[in-house]
């Protein structure tokens, strides 16, 4: 049994992937022998919402187009914001987590952007007149 922490790297190197091999997400499943629930219930539910997923990405990354965004920062984004959204997961976790994934894969400030954006969305999803 992987831990929640290797499951969101097994996450976000699939979802890396995925950006540059276009193959269904249950092939990915397959290939990869991914059997955790965390694990394919987090990759199905991020290509079903993966449109509202991006559109969150674009409104809250000023001046970056979702294409010029590293590859890791939209993927690590990509799983915060699910988190965020579909989960029960406390959000202190799936930002912290999501921070340290950018510091281990991201650039230099992958870190800091993406808090920044998850920040944003979690308070707009607790305060919606934001």
């Amino acid at each position: 049994m992987v831990t929640r922490r290797e499951a969101r790297e097994l996450l976000l190197n699939t979802l890396f992937q995925q950006d540059f091999r276009e193959v269904d997400v249950e092939t990915y499943i397959q290939e990869n022998g991914f059997s955790d629930d965390f694990i394919t219930d987090t990759l199905r539910g991020i290509q079903q919402h993966l449109e509202q997923l991006n559109d969150l990405i674009r409104n809250h990354a000023k001046g970056w187009t979702l294409e010029r965004l590293v590859s890791v920062d939209r993927n690590i984004l990509r799983l915060g914001l699910y988190e965020l959204l579909y989960t029960d997961t406390p959000h202190e976790i799936i930002i912290n987590e999501a921070v340290e994934l950018a510091k281990r894969f991201g650039t230099e400030h992958s870190a800091s952007f993406v808090n920044g954006i998850l920040d944003q969305v979690w308070k707009q999803k607790t305060n919606p007149i934001l």
